[in-house]
């Protein structure tokens, strides 16, 4: 990318970082078909699966088929957020229930010698990761420019069709990032400019929901990226 289309206001940069990532996943998505779609690398993967197959215990989506989602709980990666935001005032039942959690897993994190043993993080399947991202950015988009009023978990129709899929998610992300692009100065500065039902958006400034909204994107996209190159592997020999 050329320094030339770099803007320098805070939401320019924003907007120039995800176009930029944007632009690098779509090409890495080129070419997924059905098959490396579903694929699990390993036993147990999350996945999206039909109803009446779903073995996690919150799997949602409002049609044939739905994704997967285990008990709630707080990613040991996030622990140090958690103090922090505990030293900065937020109480534990606001952060309890940010994370979807029960207070005693934030009070263990914040009151333990050591932290708690985390659980055991799934490996997810291309179209978990898809169908994560798609949900999520069309609850941002209806909590933030719509009529904030629809679960972000009944918005997605998923489908197990690589390229339905991929029609359907950019499209989401197509619109939610026309929104985006009409913030002013003043509505990033807002703390609750995005109402996002799931996590922290209703306590923010705005600026800090899309910085958060980014780093979701690419670091989704790069375990996509991850696991299509594991899909190429998978049968090659060793040398």
């Amino acid at each position: 990318m050329g320094t030339e289309r770099v803007r320098s206001d805070r939401l320019g940069l924003l907007l120039e970082q995800f176009d930029c990532a944007r632009e690098r996943a779509q090409v890495r998505l080129t070419g997924l078909g059905d098959e490396e779609h579903l694929w699990e690398p390993v036993p147990d993967c999350w996945s999206i699966r039909r109803r009446e197959e779903a073995v996690t215990p919150r799997a949602f989506g409002p049609g044939d088929w739905v994704l997967d989602q285990g008990a709630p709980y707080i990613p040991a990666g996030e622990y140090a957020e958690v103090a922090r935001q505990a030293a900065d005032g937020v109480s534990v039942a606001k952060i309890a229930e940010d994370w979807s959690v029960g207070v005693e897993q934030v009070e263990e994190i914040l009151h333990h010698s050591g932290p708690p043993e985390p659980e055991v993080t799934p490996v997810t399947t291309i179209a978990w990761r898809l169908a994560h991202l798609h949900y999520c950015f069309a609850g941002e988009w209806e909590w933030t420019f719509g009529e904030r009023r629809r679960d972000p978990k009944e918005l997605v129709d998923f489908t197990p069709d690589a390229t339905l899929a991929q029609e359907r998610f950019w499209a989401a992300i197509d619109r939610w990032r026309a929104g985006v692009g009409t913030v002013t100065d003043e509505q990033l500065d807002t703390v609750g400019f995005s109402q996002y039902p799931y996590g922290s958006d209703a306590g923010e400034p705005y600026h800090d929901v899309l910085w958060g909204a980014n780093l979701e994107f690419i670091h989704h996209m790069a375990e996509i990226a991850l696991l299509r190159d594991l899909w190429q592997a998978r049968f090659r020999t060793r040398g």
